[in-house]
């Protein structure tokens, strides 16, 4: 059996994505609101038969597994595509991203992106999924304890660093899912791994260059 091109792995990543968020709504918030629902339904019996206490009791778990299925869907929304790079660009939403990954796995995260805000908008969020890539391969390998972006004007047009200093080598698979999604903005990746860690650089070609 041939190996599969890299168009077929990054069709075949983006398939196993949908699997596991088809799996996750199902277990997660579609399982929640269903028990949300059977316990509104406790507490309309318990006030029915005049035992409010019962039926607040009932009412607050309630509220309580609603607010945190709110979070579950709002975390999946964010890692598709977070709100914050539509309304106010590549910078903030490497930010969030660095903020909220970082606190929950004790990880430093620098950035120095703000030449990245003159790139287009199919541009910023192919960029965006590509770092965010990154970020989550390097904590299934460590986590790190450091990961940095760095975005800058360079001669042949505008190279994105990227480096973590998780354990481990990346996957092959993993760097090929990346290097595909460079070539669908016209640029060149490339991987160096270390022994404390991996350097990418993805550099887009200077027509995709901020004026």
């Amino acid at each position: 059996m041939s190996e599969p091109t890299p168009t077929e792995q990054i069709l075949g990543a983006e398939q196993d994505e949908r699997r596991r968020i088809a799996l996750f709504l199902h277990d997660g918030p579609v399982q929640s609101l269903a028990g949300i629902a059977l316990m509104l339904d406790a507490a309309l019996h318990f006030i029915s038969q005049g035992r409010a206490d019962e039926a607040r009791d009932v009412l607050a778990k309630a509220l309580e597994r609603h607010r945190i299925t709110i979070g579950e869907l709002r975390d999946l929304s964010f890692n598709l595509e977070p709100v914050v790079l539509r309304d106010q660009g590549f910078g903030m939403a490497v930010r969030a991203l660095g903020e909220q990954r970082g606190m929950e796995h004790g990880i430093q995260v620098d950035l120095d992106v703000d030449a990245a805000e003159g790139l287009g908008e199919q541009t910023q969020a192919a960029l965006y999924q590509i770092v965010r890539e990154s970020l989550e391969g390097a904590i299934r390998r460590g986590p790190p304890t450091s990961f940095s972006v760095t975005v800058a004007q360079g001669d042949d047009g505008v190279e994105t660093t990227i480096v973590d200093n998780a354990p481990g080598e990346r996957r092959r698979r993993s760097i090929e899912v990346l290097e595909e999604r460079a070539r669908t903005l016209g640029a060149t990746l490339t991987v160096e791994q270390l022994d404390g860690g991996t350097v990418l650089r993805i550099v887009l070609p200077s027509y995709a260059a901020p004026d």
